[in-house]
């Protein structure tokens, strides 16, 4: 698979890589990412390596042919295409001469980087996992994903996903604003319906990764918005409390939805670096 990788920041030691959100790119982690290096810089750190790699489809990243992204079910799940991508990451992490990176992983970004924790645990040096979950989908939800990608493919659309950009009732202040409708309105219309149908088909294929936290033994932060309709602190409480071999702080964000670096960027950005100067003092 063909990773494209954005560069946000240039420091040292141990990257943090950032991973994306469905059905965005890298760009969600743009102001995140220079507050904590603002941040790191305010509190006289060394400077952090950030990158912020799209997923296969996302951005400029094309899309995998079938026999790259491996075996399909016969609803049209890649039964597979997690576990290549996984590797694809860790492949452009060494291409870029590194051996271990802190994983930061965001709703679909979280999958992505228990998948690397589970095939790869020797290039984690440490995992934040951010309104996520390490379960499968439902019966009902990978439905619903078959269904949202046929129709992005049928359609050559992106509109079925388009309601992500639009203010739900619940949500935070923040994600009703005018501002972030805009803004999540121009990242998904220039998303390829083609590429939204691949990840909502690989994510729909995903086992259910929930033995892996007893077994992430490296610094962890979890993070979860209280508004978040799908993975609340309800959800992802427990998710922290599985890493029982981890030092491990849970963060609980008042006020904020699904996609808590977009709406709290500055908060997020503190929280993240902790987890960078924990890693630091481990190593």
């Amino acid at each position: 698979m063909t990773i494209i990788n954005t560069v946000l920041s240039q420091g040292s030691g141990t990257p943090l890589v950032l991973l994306h959100a469905f059905p965005v790119d890298h760009r969600m982690w743009e102001e995140c990412a220079q507050f904590i290096s603002m941040k790191a810089t305010e509190e006289g750190l060394d400077a952090v390596t950030i990158f912020a790699p799209d997923m296969p489809g996302a951005g400029d990243c094309p899309v995998p042919d079938a026999q790259i992204s491996g075996a399909q079910a016969q609803d049209g799940a890649y039964l597979e295409a997690l576990d290549r991508m996984a590797d694809a990451f860790v492949a452009k992490l060494r291409e870029q001469g590194y051996q271990q990176a802190v994983w930061v992983g965001l709703s679909m970004g979280g999958y992505l980087a228990l998948a690397i924790q589970r095939l790869h645990p020797d290039a984690v040096a440490g995992i934040a996992l951010c309104d996520t979950k390490a379960d499968a989908d439902s019966v009902h939800g990978r439905k619903h994903r078959i269904e949202v990608a046929d129709r992005c493919v049928r359609e050559e659309s992106v509109n079925p996903v388009m309601n992500f950009a639009q203010a739900q009732q619940g949500d935070s202040d923040v994600k009703k604003s005018q501002r972030i409708v805009d803004m999540f309105s121009q990242w998904i219309s220039t998303q390829s319906p083609q590429g939204i149908a691949w990840r909502e088909r690989m994510a729909a294929g995903r086992p259910d990764q929930s033995e892996q936290l007893e077994l992430i033994n490296t610094p962890a932060l979890v993070l979860s918005g209280d508004l978040d309709p799908s993975s609340p602190p309800t959800v992802m409480r427990p998710l922290a409390q599985m890493m029982s071999q981890s030092e491990v702080e849970f963060v609980e964000l008042p006020n904020c939805g699904h996609f808590s670096a977009v709406e709290y960027p500055q908060e997020v950005a503190q929280a993240l670096l902790r987890l960078v100067q924990r890693v630091r003092a481990a190593q």
